[in-house]
């Protein structure tokens, strides 16, 4: 079976860091993308940022680009989205999920079949 579960959100002040894990199974990071998205309270679902093994390339928005980072450890399987620079309107529910392609599409964050329940960021100010 398929799952994605992403870990690691809490609270953390403006300026603070956190890491958050998603931890995949059933599937092979060869075959299919990961991708990140944060839906917050009454706003549109947002992409955060994909990563491909594919062609080795990791897409973020523009909203966190040069603040997170997405790395992998192939041994656990796991992708990391390391957040730095917070800020409150990060603050959201983080999901990782399985995106249909090898690639990352533009729209990647609606073209995903699996994706785990979520992790809280929460960013005071």
């Amino acid at each position: 079976d398929v799952q994605l579960q992403a870990s690691g959100g809490g609270l953390v002040q403006t300026g603070g860091s956190l890491r958050l894990a998603c931890a995949a199974s059933g599937f092979a990071f060869d075959d299919n993308a990961v991708g990140w998205f944060r839906q917050a309270p009454g706003k549109e679902r947002e992409g955060v940022a994909c990563f491909s093994r594919y062609d080795g390339t990791t897409d973020y928005a523009d909203s966190v680009k040069d603040r997170f980072t997405v790395s992998v450890d192939n041994a656990k399987n796991t992708v990391y989205l390391q957040m730095n620079s917070l800020k409150p309107e990060d603050t959201a529910v983080y999901h990782c999920g399985r995106v249909l392609t090898l690639m990352c599409p533009v729209n990647y964050y609606w073209n995903m079949d699996y994706w785990g329940k979520g992790t809280l960021v929460t960013v005071s100010s």
